[in-house]
């Protein structure tokens, strides 16, 4: 059980992550885009998604 949470986190940031890479953000202040915890890149994805 602990795996598959575990999996479906990563899964959702690297869908996100594609997502903020599509719409142009690589980082967030000085921090990678990989570097951010699941609830960091969906408030960036949120927002993105705000201002396009």
């Amino acid at each position: 059980m602990k795996n598959l949470l575990r999996d479906a986190v990563e899964k959702k940031k690297r869908y996100l992550i594609n997502k903020l890479i599509t719409l142009g953000a690589y980082k967030k202040d000085d921090k990678h885009l990989f570097e951010l915890t699941l609830n960091e890149l969906e408030e960036e994805y949120s927002s993105f998604r705000k201002i396009k």
